[in-house]
């Protein structure tokens, strides 16, 4: 094994792949995770809007999606990938199945979140005459934005790990790139330092959310 003869160039290109369908996919997942974890909420047992019917039939749902591992997603999504985005390759081909993977799991976390604000916090904010609207935006998630931002976190870290797998059929990034090297070349080296970089960059995800979260904590 020898790693004088590396592809940087290769790797600069699939890290920077990593980093465009990672952060695309995340804010994505946020605009869309973040409505349906709010409407769990509401509509889940003693809160604001309960709708038991509702909230079973949007749980059904989530629960659906997350309960299929995400290589078997990046498969069954192919022909409506095409229809979005025009390919199922590449960054452009991996993005919608991201955020379709990761929403219903964002949803989760912000649903549990919210759950955690304390009730009486709710109850003064009508109290006071706020609208279940204003309750929400002013009231419910500033409170609970240390605990958003560390499910972010979390998602963020999914999301990395998603990314490497959809390598394996053609979405780039650095898991394609230790794929077609490590595994189908034998090219052990580029796949260890894909590998390295990985870790790397999940450690620094980690260690910025949870800097992030102890800032608002302190609030």
């Amino acid at each position: 094994m020898s790693f004088d003869n590396l592809y940087w160039g290769d790797i600069g290109a699939a890290l920077g792949q990593t980093l465009a369908m990672v952060g695309g996919a995340l804010a994505l997942t946020v605009l869309v995770g973040l409505p349906l974890g709010i409407l769990l909420y509401l509509t889940g047992r003693q809160q604001l809007f309960q709708a038991p019917v509702a909230y079973g039939s949007l749980s059904f749902v989530l629960n659906i999606i997350r309960s299929v591992p995400f290589i078997v997603l990046l498969i069954v999504l192919m022909p409506v990938t095409v229809i979005v985005t025009g390919t199922s390759l590449g960054i452009r081909g991996v993005i919608f199945p991201l955020v379709v993977g990761t929403s219903p799991f964002f949803a989760r976390l912000v649903e549990t979140a919210l759950r955690e604000v304390d009730r009486g916090i709710i109850e003064a904010s009508l109290a006071m005459g706020a609208s279940t609207s204003q309750t929400i935006l002013r009231a419910v998630l500033p409170e609970a934005l240390p605990s958003l931002l560390a499910g972010v976190t979390v998602t963020a870290i999914v999301l990395v790990d998603y990314t490497a797998m959809s390598g394996a059929i053609g979405g780039g990034g650095l898991g394609d790139l230790a794929i077609r090297y490590g595994y189908h070349r034998f090219q052990t080296e580029i796949m260890l330092v894909c590998v390295a970089i990985l870790i790397v960059f999940v450690q620094l995800i980690q260690a910025g959310g949870n800097r992030l979260v102890i800032h608002f904590s302190r609030k």
